[in-house]
């Protein structure tokens, strides 16, 4: 593993260790949305409706308050209503109702009878402020600890009066959850009331219904409820002894009115002889709706009514310490497996990864649901690794953008910021090939430098070579020119590619003069002053990448390249530091040009003319200037016709000197050159 990935690895782990203490600590968001992920597992396959159980639920609903009247109803009808229920042959009535006050007409005696003739249960509710709760009726016995730690307390509850409460054979919890949640998803079967458990309505309901048998906790070493038995029913429980609740679809067939239950409508016996009967509100107006996992508003009494068939047909959702661990194993794995690929891959192929992983994760929760009861949340695995995925994407983008801008930076010393921008948009531009195009090349070259370096140690020659060519390069950049290569103390640069750039002998003229303007600075501070030579040529020339697959140059070749080589040679010959050809003295007529005669250059077979480029537009507007042209044009003129004027040849130097100083040497040299062009 290369080194340079090690970093995004580290901060991976560091995301996914972060993401595990946020699980472990399990807020409300990530609670939520697992919950709700199993809300919707449950829509879109709800529990079967059952057939055969033995539960039916008398409803409170608005038929029976329009024909018995409003709500609470006479204690001495709810007697009525009980021994009816037990003559039909139920096996215990349970009333999923608070009484917790005592009824002015004095029919809780009536009601306290009914409810002690035969197994009933009532109803109480954990009540901030309350009474204390009042013992349980039934036994419990624990297997494999001796104590339970887990369960929710019930510390005050809105108790049945006690004349109802002694009555009754059991009372249960009504509460439909521990902390109050707007979705009712998981039922707590057993509350710690100051010590003791107290069992939920439903696990009271069911008790009574086959007896009164004692409750069998299993508990583990730690003191987490592993299972609940009821008589002949084994509930698996969460920790704290939770009943996840796993709905079913409306069945109206489980519903009977209290008002024809009161009224002996047909064939009742039938529908609850031996049955676990269920009072409770079904009215919306009485305000007993809790919202289900099936996403609708149901009666309390309805919710009491699922649990229990859940216990009688032994169809539970399955969810303990051992999937949670699953969960974390999930996340360690697949967000340990993008840390690993992403860096390595790139973010294309870790990107198909984490969705391929994703997908199977999303595949195994619903399968391990639909197939198995299991609720394996896929949600926060997921989640963690879009996170994962997600920051080391955009560490890899800081780092790369960093690598990127550094890189440029580098590069920046030796191709022109427009060869950049479009290499980082143009791909095209690093594969092999060209264009012919019309470009200015130019060539410079260090005088004197052999001297220098016979008289400078190499570590202070180098130092004083990357000085010198800070200063020419710079002029170069700063003229939109690119520089091509550095050859010894040479230099080569080219304008008009790979961008287009306007004007472009202008501007390598502009640079040249920079060039000679900075180089006079450069010697000022140094003990062996040095000089340039520099030719410039534009025209046609193929333009693109030369060399080959592994390892190429991007460089111009061709006709315009080797003139502009040959006539920075040649400048030696001229005297004078900067010729152009004629080319390039058309299109930069406002300049300071001189011609400087016909050059031979090397491998061009006739003599090629030149210019000398003396200075700017300004220069060239100069009364001093235009005298020295004068003069210049009438010198060459005579040369032509081999009239060598000794007194012209002077005047133009001494007009020369108020100009330039470097045209001493041209002046020296003019008539010996212009001799052998003629004999040539």
């Amino acid at each position: 593993m290369r080194s340079r990935h090690l970093p995004a690895m580290l901060m991976g782990g560091l995301v996914v260790c972060a993401l595990l203490v946020v699980r472990l600590a399990d807020p409300t968001p990530v609670r939520v949305l697992r919950e709700a992920t199993f809300d919707l597992y449950q829509q879109l396959k709800p529990r079967s409706a059952p057939t055969g159980l033995p539960l039916r639920v008398v409803a409170i609903d608005e038929p029976s308050l329009a024909q018995l009247g409003q709500w609470p109803w006479p204690r001495e009808l709810l007697a009525k209503l009980t021994d009816t229920l037990f003559d039909l042959g139920a096996a215990v009535v349970v009333y999923d109702v608070l009484f917790p006050e005592a009824e002015p007409s004095g029919g809780d005696t009536e009601f306290a009878r009914a409810l002690a003739e035969a197994p009933t249960v009532l109803a109480m509710a954990r009540a901030p402020g309350g009474d204390p709760p009042p013992r349980g009726r039934g036994g419990f016995a624990m297997v494999g600890g001796d104590r339970v730690d887990a369960l929710p307390p019930l510390d005050a509850v809105a108790a049945p009066l006690p004349v109802l409460g002694e009555a009754a054979a059991g009372r249960g919890v009504a509460n439909l959850d521990r902390d109050g949640a707007s979705t009712a998803r998981r039922l707590p079967l057993l509350w710690d009331a100051d010590g003791e458990p107290a069992a939920a309505l439903a696990v009271e309901a069911l008790r009574l219904a086959q007896g009164g048998p004692t409750l069998v906790l299993h508990v583990d070493s730690q003191g987490h409820l592993g299972s609940l038995r009821v008589g002949a029913f084994d509930v698996p429980t969460g920790p704290s002894g939770d009943l996840w609740l796993y709905y079913r679809l409306p069945d109206k067939s489980l519903l009977i009115p209290t008002h024809q239950v009161l009224a002996g409508a047909p064939g009742l016996q039938e529908r609850i002889a031996g049955h676990i009967v269920l009072v409770g509100a079904t009215a919306a107006g009485l305000g007993d709706l809790r919202a289900g996992a099936l996403g609708e508003a149901v009666p309390g009494v309805l919710i009491h009514a699922q649990a229990i068939e859940q216990m009688l047909s032994s169809t539970f959702l399955h969810r303990s310490d051992w999937t949670a661990g699953i969960e974390i194993l999930m996340v360690v794995a697949a967000c340990g497996a993008v840390i690993v690929l992403l860096p390595v891959a790139g973010a294309i192929a870790g990107a198909a990864f984490a969705l391929t992983v994703g997908v199977a994760i999303a595949a195994s929760s619903w399968l391990s649901f639909a197939n198995n009861l299991v609720l394996l949340d896929a949600t926060f695995p997921m989640l963690a690794l879009i996170i994962t995925f997600a920051a080391m994407a955009l560490f890899q983008f800081a780092v790369v953008d960093a690598d990127k801008r550094r890189i440029r930076g580098a590069f920046a010393h030796y191709v022109a910021p427009s060869l950049l921008s479009r290499i980082e948009t143009d791909g095209r531009l690093l594969r092999l090939g060209g264009e012919l195009r019309d470009i200015t090349v130019m060539f410079s070259d260090v005088r004197n430098f052999t001297a220098l370096s016979e008289r400078t140690e190499p570590a202070a020659l180098v130092d004083t070579l990357n000085r010198l060519f800070a200063v020419l390069g710079s002029a170069i950049l700063s003229r939109q020119g690119t520089i091509d290569k550095f050859m010894g103390d040479a230099v080569m640069a080219f304008w008009n590619a790979p961008a287009d750039v306007p004007d472009h002998p202008r501007l390598a003229c502009l640079a040249a003069l920079e060039m000679r303007a900075a180089l006079r600075r450069h010697n000022q501070g140094e003990p062996t002053p040095v000089g340039i030579g520099i030719g410039i040529a534009t025209g046609p020339a193929l333009v693109g990448n030369v060399g080959f697959e592994e390892r190429f140059n991007y460089s111009c070749i061709g006709d315009t390249v080797n003139v502009a080589s040959r006539l920075e040679g040649a400048s030696k010959v001229v005297g004078y530091d900067i010729l152009v050809t004629a080319a390039v003295a058309a299109e930069v007529g406002d300049l300071a040009l001189l011609p400087g005669g016909p050059v031979t250059l090397r491998g061009v077979s006739a003599p090629l003319e030149t210019y000398l480029l003396v200075g700017t537009s300004e220069m060239a507007a100069g009364a001093a200037f235009r005298r020295l042209q004068e003069c210049h044009g009438q010198l060459l003129d005579d040369l032509r016709r081999g009239d060598l004027a000794t007194a012209r040849l002077a005047e133009c130097r001494a007009v020369a000197e108020g100009v330039d100083a470097g045209l001493g040497p041209f002046y020296a040299a003019l008539a010996e050159r212009f001799g052998a062009v003629m004999a040539g």
